[in-house]
């Protein structure tokens, strides 16, 4: 993004100097752009997100030795407030759940929350990382109810299970896991987040092979570097499934051949579509069929098994749980997470002022 940045002092104060070039996105439209105070809020986000220690308020943004603006971001805020009422508020928002049965039940913001939340929590995650995770979700509900006037309770993005019911599974620990997942909530009460405007789906996904992937559907996922998913304890997965298996597995009758040809790919890694003998599967049955974690597949063929490499958990897409753990464990707020995995959105905030 940047290629060099330098921080001076004037004798006054401290001044950061950016330097970019006109092939960078983001250079371009600093150039021909006017609005001076999304600028700084970009700048701002782009100075964190970047981890420059900077502290100022002053930045020139230099694009090939030019000097194209001057900004001030003192008064740039994180999260931009904007009116509503208490109806807004997690225990005054109510929000209906779908089942498969198309059966409903109607509970709070607040309880739906506990419960989508209390299904990312089989593994420590740091504070700062649920903050992120409650934010997304409370933008789905928003968005859901908005558009449908409802929320599947089992959706591609989650599923949604009441807190009450994890009491066996966390035993002892059920109280203060409850409470550690309600100051999350609590902690960013009103807070959601759009893109030009319109709320944004919570796009999630466990670890990565380094970066996220690019969703032409969906503009608000950019391909950002996540290199701590590497060392993800369940970033390789191998599974070994004999031809007899296999075959129960997809339907299909194996005899002394085997013929498969992978006939779309996504991002150049991922399987989209794949054809076993005469049967075609989309990559998302393939996961379902065989239970896979993700779609960046290496199939290995032997004389009576077939052995299928993952690397990766999930879809690749918006925040990485793991990466995002990890900035929190470096100092980064759940405002810097949101940024970095997903630069161009803006976090808003319903006025507490009511």
């Amino acid at each position: 993004m940047f290629y060099r940045y330098e921080i001076r002092n004037n004798g006054r104060e401290d001044i950061l100097y950016l330097y970019l070039n006109m092939q960078e996105e983001f250079s371009k439209e600093l150039g021909r752009s006017n609005d001076n105070k999304d600028l700084s809020r970009r700048t701002k986000n782009f100075i964190r997100n970047n981890n420059i220690n900077f502290t100022g308020n002053k930045v020139f943004l230099i694009v090939d030795g030019i000097i194209v603006k001057t900004l001030d971001i003192s008064n740039v805020p994180d999260i931009i407030e904007v009116k509503s009422n208490k109806d807004f508020l997690d225990t005054n928002y109510l929000v209906n759940i779908k089942y498969e049965d198309n059966s409903f039940i109607e509970v709070s913001l607040k309880e739906y929350l506990l419960g989508i939340l209390s299904g990312f929590f089989f593994f420590k995650i740091e504070k700062e990382c649920f903050k992120a995770l409650a934010i997304l979700f409370r933008t789905y509900a928003y968005k859901m109810m908005e558009e449908n006037n409802y929320i599947e309770a089992n959706s591609y993005f989650g599923s949604y299970v009441p807190i009450d019911n994890y009491k066996l599974i966390w035993d002892k620990d059920y109280e203060k896991n409850y409470k550690y997942i309600e100051e999350a909530i609590n902690e960013t009460l009103l807070c959601f987040v759009t893109y030009k405007k319109n709320f944004i789906l919570p796009f999630i996904h466990y670890c990565n092979n380094g970066f996220t992937y690019v969703n032409k559907d969906y503009p608000y996922l950019k391909k950002v570097n996540s290199l701590w998913d590497l060392s993800c304890p369940n970033y390789i997965e191998s599974k070994i499934f004999n031809y007899e298996e296999l075959g129960r597995l997809l339907g299909i009758s194996f005899d002394k051949d085997i013929k498969f040809d992978i006939l779309e790919m996504e991002n150049k890694k991922f399987i989209s579509k794949v054809k076993i003998n005469d049967k075609t599967f989309t990559g998302n049955e393939l996961i379902k069929l065989l239970n896979l974690k993700s779609l960046e597949i290496t199939f290995i063929f032997g004389n009576k098994s077939l052995k299928i490499i993952t690397k990766g958990w999930g879809n690749f897409l918006g925040l990485s749980i793991y990466g995002a753990n990890e900035l929190a464990k470096n100092n980064c707020d759940y405002i810097s997470i949101l940024h970095y995995y997903f630069p161009e959105v803006k976090i808003m905030q319903y006025s507490k002022n009511f």
